[in-house]
């Protein structure tokens, strides 16, 4: 099996565990912190979050410019381009750190909702996790590097064995009495470990070698050039997940904040069933655009959405049924409009999720400052919109706001992606939602209203009617797959077709 499947595999089992360990450790880590301490913890992590975006789009970059780079053979100019890359990297590290401790010393005044002990732990929160950024960020370019050059089973297999060993620390320290600042000092020692492990790998196998001399204005002018764009996108990206926490917290308590990151929380582990698949697809994506027809790109992307659309309508119906109950039986009713604001964010983010490969073609192409300009436009609308709509309606209101903002972004981007880059959204329209699959899967949501018409109140129950719905969600899916996705599923499972 090739590193492109193996990966895309492999991404898929680091994202269920990572859900499926998450779903298990958050009721604990609520329940072990305190609504106020998990509020805190969830509001100083959205705020360091930005500070991610100092990566400046560069990874992508990175993965981008390598692919084509070893498309044209040029081993020099590769070389060059990440020496170059690297001088970047030292001088963010130390924009983070002294932005960090600007910020570190003026925290009070940004919050100043928090009381003295709720300050204190945060200050000491927020200078760990900047240190954690400031060597996350030039450590990522090792894991970029990796997906470049197609390698994808290393960086997420020792992904897997960081989020087992996080999960285990996490529990035992706070099991004996830890707190928030005990579970960022554990994030930053591993991540440090992960750096390590990615780096010597790709010395090992990918022969890393990085040219310092001769290296031209113009070759920064050419990584800028590109990266603003993703920097911007990235930027978006932060000011949809996180702008909410971070206003919520200027204006209403910490219990709200709980609530509406819990709710973002489990939009992101939607969101990342697909997103993982994005890096995975990117170097294919260049070498496409380069050596390809639009009509191949087509094809590559309904193939691709297909499959996605198996997996994610199957998780968001299953939220949309059953997501009320499972959040009541997870964490308690207290949270229950949490299951809102996720529900909201996942059925606005299903389109770009179904449409990742699209993405991919965009970066690849250069034509990022499309996406860039819709969105920030829409989604800085959807935000204002949501802080208007606060007062009256809390946390669905500001989640509200958001999804109709991204949802138009969403629209007009699809116009776009038509227009701009040749693609005939018409065709992968019908291709994917006017499809035999697509009513076969409408039509296992809505008899699956007769499974959710049973009984609540236990784990049992709630565990029969999953088992349930699975069993028919597959069954109706099975009589809708074309040639392709039979033989990847032959090919996955190992099993001979008995038809």
């Amino acid at each position: 099996m090739s590193q492109l499947k193996k990966g895309a595999i492999l991404s898929y089992i680091n994202i269920a565990l990572t859900n499926l360990i998450g779903l298990l450790l958050t009721p604990f880590i609520i329940k072990s912190l305190g609504e106020s301490e998990y509020g805190l913890y969830t509001l100083i992590g959205s705020l360091v979050a930005y500070f991610s975006l100092m990566d400046l789009g560069l990874n992508n970059t990175i993965v981008r410019f390598v692919a084509k780079y070893r498309t044209e053979k040029d081993v020099v100019g590769e070389k060059k381009f990440l020496g170059s890359i690297f001088i970047i990297y030292f001088f963010i590290s130390v924009i983070v750190l002294l932005f960090g401790l600007f910020l570190y010393l003026n925290l009070e005044h940004i919050f100043k909702g928090l009381n003295t002990t709720e300050l204190a732990k945060a200050k000491i929160m927020f200078l760990i996790l900047i240190f954690n950024i400031a060597i996350t960020l030039p450590g990522g370019s090792f894991t970029a590097i990796c997906n470049a050059y197609e390698q994808f089973v290393f960086p997420r297999f020792i992904t897997i064995i960081r989020y087992v060993l996080r999960t285990i620390l996490i529990y035992f320290v706070l099991f004996y009495g830890g707190k928030a600042i005990s579970i960022v000092v554990i994030d930053t020692i591993l991540n440090v470990l992960l750096i390590v492990a990615v780096l010597l790998f790709v010395v090992k196998k990918v022969k890393l070698q990085l040219v310092f001399k001769g290296i031209e204005f113009s070759l920064f002018k050419s990584i800028f050039k590109y990266s603003i764009w993703i920097f911007l996108m990235a930027m978006i990206g932060q000011f949809f997940w996180n702008t909410g926490q971070i206003v919520l917290g200027l204006r209403t308590n910490t219990l709200l904040i709980a609530i509406y990151g819990l709710g973002i929380t489990l939009g992101g582990y939607y969101g990342g069933f697909a997103g993982a698949i994005n890096t995975v697809f990117l170097p294919k994506a260049t070498k496409m655009v380069l050596l390809n027809t639009n009509e191949d790109l087509l094809n590559e992307m309904i193939k691709i959405s297909r499959l996605l659309l198996i997996i994610l309508t199957y998780i968001l119906f299953a939220f949309l049924l059953f997501g009320q109950e499972f959040i009541v039986l997870w964490v308690g009713h207290e949270y229950i409009d949490s299951w809102f604001v996720a529900a909201t964010i996942m059925i606005v983010y299903s389109i770009p999720l179904l449409q990742n490969f699209a993405h991919s073609i965009i970066e690849a192409k250069n034509k990022v400052f499309y996406k860039v300009i819709i969105y920030m436009v829409f989604i800085s609308l959807g935000v204002l919109l949501g802080y208007l709509l606060i007062d009256g309606y809390g946390v669905k209101g500001m989640a509200l706001g958001i999804a109709l903002g991204w949802l138009i972004a969403q629209f007009i981007l699809n116009i776009v992606f038509h227009k701009v880059l040749g693609l005939n959204i018409l065709l992968f329209l019908k291709e994917v939602f006017i499809s035999k699959l697509f009513l076969l899967i409408c039509i296992a949501f809505s008899s699956s209203f007769l499974i959710k018409a049973i009984n609540e109140g236990t784990w049992f129950l709630f565990g029969l009617k999953i088992v349930l719905f699975t069993i028919l969600y597959f069954l109706c899916i099975s009589f809708g797959l074309n040639t392709y996705e039979r033989n990847l599923l032959k090919e996955i499972l190992k099993i001979k077709d008995k038809r």
